[in-house]
Parts: structure tokens; sequence; C-alpha cells
């Protein structure tokens, strides 16, 4: 028998600007018809934490993809992540990423299965210097940028573009300390 291990599940392009709508009281109660347990939602960007007796994250993924096909009528792309694998990369950001600076833009990028951190740093290119920094770990790619500059750094205009945005999940820095505390 398999033990219950904790995952997040990231949705990708849900509840932006009137797109993709999905009520997260009624993606939890999705979660739970289907299985999951000690399931929570995490502000109304598809961010879901539960646990299931499964160790397979492609699979998990994959499943999770049919649910919300079949339930909400959306084909979209589903990340998901061991909860402990998500503490471990946090342990591993640069000493840049995630801090307290105001003026700095910490995001997690998270590279679907299909592709690799690397290929999607070069389809994007190299970092406005002076604007931006990234590092690539893993799965991830820990991105930070300027607040005020943003518009003029490479990466910013790159992500949600043609052939890129759609191998990519994006999270705050802050949006994933909290779903690493769930």
């Amino acid at each position: 028998m398999i033990d219950m291990k904790r995952y997040a599940a990231l949705l990708r392009g849900i509840n932006i600007s009137g797109k993709n709508e999905i009520s997260m009281p009624e993606l939890k109660s999705c979660f739970i018809e289907h299985g999951y347990s000690d399931v929570h939602t995490y502000l109304n960007s598809g961010n879901v934490v539960f646990s299931i007796d499964e160790d397979d994250e492609i699979l998990l993924a994959d499943r999770i993809k049919t649910m919300i096909k079949e339930r909400f009528g959306l084909d979209i792309p589903v990340f998901v992540i061991l909860q402990e694998e998500l503490k471990d990369i946090l342990t591993k950001a640069p000493p840049w990423w995630g801090t307290d600076d105001k003026a700095v833009y910490d995001n997690l990028i998270f590279v679907l299965p299909f592709s690799t951190p690397e290929i999607a740093a070069e389809k994007i290119g190299e970092p406005t210097e002076g604007l931006e920094r990234v590092s690539l770990y893993k799965n991830v790619i820990f991105w930070s940028f300027d607040r005020m500059k943003y518009t003029k750094s490479n990466w910013w205009k790159k992500t949600a573009s043609a052939g890129i945005g759609e191998m990519l999940t994006i999270r705050t820095a802050n949006t994933i300390k909290k779903i690493v505390e769930i």
C-alpha cells in the first residue's frame, strides 16, 4: 500500500482577465468528489493542495486535467509537484530571490514535463542586464525583475508568448511560500 502524499497542483491560465473561469469552491469539490483528500485552494489562480495515495506526478496531472475538462469544459495544462519537493526547491533558491525587497518582483517558473528549464530559457533568451535575474534548478526557473521597469525586461515580454507560454506556469514567491505551508 502506498502512503498518502501531499501534492500541489498548479493550473495554468485560469481566472485571468475573465477567461477560463473556475470557482475555487467548485474546484475543491471536484477534487474531493474524485477521491482527493485534505483539499485546499489558494487564491483564485488555480493552486490546489491535496493528499492522495499516488506517487506519479505525471499521471496525477493527466487525471486532474481530464477531470477539469469533464467538469468545467476547459482544456488547460496542469503541473503537479510533491509538496516536499517544493519545499526542497525553495531551500535551493538563489540569495537574491524571495527577499523582502519591494522593488523586486520574484516568480518561480514551473516548466511543464514535456519541456525543460534549459529549453525554455533558450527560447526566451538572455535576461535583461540590470533588470532581471534567472537561475535554473531541476524543473523550475527562479526569476526576479525590477517592478518599475518590468516592461523593458526580455523575460516579461516573452514568458506569455506563443511557443513559450504553453510550456510554463508561473507563481509568485509569496504564493509558493504559502502553498508549502498549507
